[in-house]
């Protein structure tokens, strides 16, 4: 018996962006591909910024033998790799954060850019010569030409200033590590840079037209941000909260330093369950010369903050919950990936292996924060 071919139900266009809106993002770029209706589907779910939230975290990186123009992306949820080719591609851009589907990226000139992977979507963030540290140098058509670095500070000259071609300014490992955060006033974002001199904080909403230095204090490592507050931290454990939700900023101090507290690197997450967190790594050098190796994180440890207690308080586990450190806005998630392990730490390199040891073997891995063993995540020579 014959019939005729199946024929697919045209579901109205917002119907269909809601039904593609609670995939993740590898079945949502599937789906873009199906028929013309569902990719006008996707594509307007992309431009909106309307889909899945609650995403299960992927790693993206380059590759030389990917190629010049491809991103990896890395699918905890499937383990497999799937390769884009954003525009501009990425390969010679250094990436200093992600947070909330951007990444915040350093192009040649040392000026930095907000995108999305996905979707394409750029967005400029102010030049790097409207932070305190950084003076342009212009050439005859009054152009940008190189920078003077570093100029001054409000309260003391540092050195004398270097000059140096503009590209050579990332090179130098100015810009840190930085975050992206909702601006629930605006409906936008706030951008945060941990930079240097002395890893001061500067910090831009969209759409300003110059970076806010934070002061006075410096020697931050990493930031998180909630209700209208931006609490970093140092690697010696102090944390200041910075109320960035008034006309003008204030700070105040959660915690001083700790001299018992002296890990090799440091983050700050907000626990699920309210207040904060501090995760400490110890990392040590594969190869006795430090020169041709990189430091490999070997454990990690967890400590709750108790507002005005003087010691950090270390805990043992975190039960049906996930961390992920790196150069993201660190996360702590309930365990509700299904292809996700609880009480364990998804990592991967921080920011010396981004500017400094392109060359060596990458630090990339999950682990057990029972027990701190520790296993490949991916394939860790990307």
């Amino acid at each position: 018996m014959s019939g005729s071919p199946a024929v697919w139900p045209e579901l109205p266009e917002d119907i269909l962006m809601v039904v593609l809106a609670a995939l993740e993002i590898p079945d949502l770029m599937r789906a873009g591909c199906i028929c013309t209706s569902w990719h006008s589907a996707y594509t307007a779910l992309r431009s909106l910024g309307k889909q899945k939230q609650t995403q299960t975290p992927c790693l993206l990186y380059t590759s030389e033998s990917a190629g010049e123009h491809v991103a990896c992306l890395y699918s905890l949820m499937e383990k497999r790799v799937y390769r884009l080719t954003p525009e501009p591609p990425l390969r010679h851009w250094f990436i200093i954060g992600s947070s909330l589907g951007f990444l915040v990226t350093v192009d040649d000139r040392s000026e930095m850019h907000l995108v999305n992977p996905i979707t394409g979507q750029q967005i400029a963030l102010p030049s790097v010569t409207t932070i305190e540290y950084v003076k342009p140098i212009f050439d005859e058509s009054r152009s940008v030409h190189e920078y003077e670095y570093p100029s001054h500070s409000s309260r003391e000259a540092f050195f004398t200033p270097s000059i140096m071609p503009r590209c050579k300014l990332r090179e130098y490992c100015f810009q840190f590590k930085a975050f992206v955060f909702h601006d629930a006033p605006t409906g936008s974002y706030i951008v945060v840079l941990i930079h240097k001199p002395f890893t001061h904080i500067s910090f831009a909403r969209v759409r300003d037209d110059k970076w806010t230095l934070l002061r006075p204090h410096c020697h931050y490592r990493d930031c998180t941000y909630k209700d209208g507050f931006l609490y970093a931290a140092s690697l010696m454990g102090e944390i200041h909260a910075f109320d960035l939700s008034g006309p003008a900023v204030t700070m105040k101090i959660i915690r001083g330093s700790d001299d018992d507290f002296d890990p090799d690197a440091v983050q700050i997450v907000q626990a699920p369950w309210g207040g904060l967190l501090l995760v400490s790594r110890l990392k040590e050098f594969e190869d006795p010369d430090p020169k041709v190796s990189a430091l490999n994180t070997m454990e990690i440890k967890l400590h709750r903050v108790d507002d005005g207690a003087e010691k950090l308080v270390e805990i043992d586990c975190l039960p049906d919950h996930v961390l992920f450190l790196g150069l993201n806005d660190t996360l702590c998630s309930a365990k509700n990936y299904p292809a996700l392990k609880g009480n364990h730490a998804y990592f991967t390199d921080d920011q010396e292996y981004n500017q400094r040891r392109k060359s060596s073997r990458r630090d990339i891995g999950v682990v057990d924060l029972g027990n701190n063993s520790k296993e490949d995540l991916v394939s860790p020579q990307l």
